[in-house]
């Protein structure tokens, strides 16, 4: 019983050391990359170099938890790649370990890092989004430009909440505008609205309807109208703080504006793919790991061999993951299906090997 839990320990040393090498890493160049971007602020726009280090530190959280699963895939690679080079890996199968049995502190470590990214996207990182994007959105708006942005929420008092589809900056127009007031019932008021602008405290809707909700969801009254003023108590630095991005929200947060728009018989398809992307993604440390044990047995170059097959792998997920939103989100796939059809395809990839590493060639 204690050669398999020494074993155990010693490939966990070895996929530490590579793994924090790739956290600490890959966060400097994607700090770098964003102060590079956000040096103009200082320079051009004259804002505080104070206000811009915030903005990195707000942005920190989310660049940490874009680098976990990339750790966990170069830490596999890498480490294991070294044991079968030395021809370590070869003595301890022949000791009478089998091959599944060996990655089983790596397939731990990377479920415990895709708890942990999960636990991270869901606590930290959204608050830390939104203290970022509204940073950025006074700094718009001490210069004139318009506030709203697209695909946004955000609450806009007396228990009234706004949706933007789309904006035009330069002529300072909304399109695809939802208000949605709540009451004593179950169901809000809806105001839906073609296009419309924004001026201080007031918001002008053209070309829309207003529908009233009975107690089961039912439409009992609908209105059309040209045009309708909503006058909001809300002030321009208020509502700069509530506006929401999907990445400026966790899951419950996300379901529950998800929710509303669903029992109102909007249809919401990008948000629904979003909410389970929230879950498929953090899951990718684990689905790296299972993918990458494998892989490692066909390494005959060691770390050079981890760097590249790294490489090609996070190319190959991350524009199948983006492939996969895009038809979700046109509703060529169910949004369940799209969230979790490449870790589907990695995992099965990545089982089949594990199960056939034992197998005699």
């Amino acid at each position: 019983m204690g050669f398999p839990r020494r074993v155990d320990r010693y490939i966990t040393r070895e996929f530490l050391g590579p793994f924090a090498f790739c956290v600490i890493g890959f966060t400097i160049v994607l700090i770098s990359g964003l102060l590079f971007e956000l040096t103009d602020l200082i320079f051009v726009k004259h804002v505080p170099a104070e206000t811009v280090g915030r903005m990195l530190l707000y942005k920190l959280p989310d660049m940490v938890v874009m680098t976990l699963p990339i750790a966990v895939l170069f830490a596999t690679l890498v480490s294991l790649g070294r044991l079968v080079q030395d021809s370590e890996m070869k003595v301890l199968r022949v000791s009478g370990l089998a091959f599944p049995r060996l990655m089983v502190p790596i397939l731990i470590l990377g479920f415990l890092v895709s708890a942990l990214t999960y636990w991270a996207s869901e606590e930290i990182v959204p608050e830390a989004n939104h203290k970022y994007e509204n940073t950025l959105r006074r700094i718009i708006f001490s210069e004139g430009i318009p506030l709203i942005e697209e695909n946004v929420f955000f609450h806009g008092g007396e228990n009234r909440y706004f949706y933007v589809g789309e904006v035009d900056s330069d002529r300072r127009e909304l399109s695809h505008i939802l208000v949605y007031e709540l009451g004593n019932g179950p169901f809000p008021r809806l105001i839906t609205a073609q296009r419309g602008s924004y001026q201080g405290n007031v918001w002008v809707l053209q070309d829309g309807v207003v529908q009233e909700l009975d107690d089961l969801g039912f439409v009992t009254h609908e209105t059309r109208f040209g045009q309708m003023e909503i006058v909001t108590d809300q002030n321009a630095d208020i509502l700069i703080g509530n506006q929401r991005t999907t990445t400026e929200m966790n899951r419950r947060e996300l379901k529950e504006h998800i929710e509303r728009f669903q029992r109102s018989g909007l249809r919401v398809v990008s948000f629904v793919v979003d909410y389970h992307m929230k879950l498929a993604l953090p899951m990718s440390s684990f689905i790296f790991a299972l993918f990458a044990a494998p892989l490692s047995l066909y390494s005959r170059a060691g770390r050079s061999f981890g760097v590249a097959v790294s490489l090609v792998v996070i190319l190959m997920y991350y524009v199948g993951m983006s492939v996969a939103r895009s038809l979700g989100v046109n509703g060529v796939l169910p949004p369940l299906v799209a969230a979790w059809l490449i870790n589907g395809l990695f995992a099965l990839v990545g089982l089949v090997l594990m199960l056939r590493a034992d197998r005699p060639k």
